[in-house]
């Protein structure tokens, strides 16, 4: 009976040993590689007012943004500073995004769609995308 039992542990033992070699990983998980999201424009950037971009802040604090952007970090949709890092600051660019504001759309920035606001004028929205490309 004794050597029933050794034969017992002996085998669980290997079974044991076998289970530990092949559930373990003899390398460290590599980090998989950061993706950039942001995909940069080039172009020169303009000055903003200070005031207009005050006044863009307080629009922005007002509206509906924070539902689906943060300052500094992604959250349905892109942060602000990501906004700001990836388009330069120019008369174009501000046209471009209070339209985007106003009209809404999707693909810019992966999936998400962003909420058309058509009350919003094109002055106020100007103002606000302003606010947004000065944190640069």
């Amino acid at each position: 009976m004794s050597s029933r039992l050794l034969l017992i542990v002996v085998l669980f033992g290997y079974t044991l040993a076998g289970c530990f070699s092949a559930c373990s990983d003899p390398e460290p998980a590599k980090e998989p590689p950061k993706r950039d999201y942001i995909k940069r424009i080039a172009g020169a950037n303009d000055s903003i007012p200070v005031a207009a971009a005050q006044r863009g802040e307080v629009l922005i604090a007002y509206a509906d943004c924070y539902t689906c952007h943060a300052l500094e970090h992604r959250a349905k949709g892109p942060a602000f500073k990501d906004i700001a890092a990836r388009y330069p600051v120019n008369k174009g660019y501000i046209s471009l995004l209070a339209q985007r504001i106003i009209l809404g759309g999707s693909g810019a920035w992966g999936n998400p769609v962003m909420t058309p606001h058509p009350a919003l004028s094109k002055a106020d929205a100007e103002l606000m995308v302003s606010y947004i490309l000065s944190l640069k």
